[in-house]
């Protein structure tokens, strides 16, 4: 059985908010380490990958 990869979202600054969608679960603020670039939501696995040359402060 093959597991779907999380959904990717690429984004302009390091920190993010992620609710799930349409209120899925609570909201959190994740941020993202310059290393390795990305972080996942730990209720959704949802990925956000910081953009290239993107603010990596806030």
């Amino acid at each position: 059985m093959t597991i779907d990869a999380p959904e990717t979202e690429i984004v302009q600054t390091s920190r993010v908010a992620c609710d799930g969608g349409q209120g899925g679960h609570p909201r959190v603020w994740l941020q993202i380490p310059a290393q390795p670039g990305w972080v996942e939501c730990p209720y959704c696995d949802k990925r956000y990958v910081l953009a290239e040359g993107a603010a990596s402060g806030h």
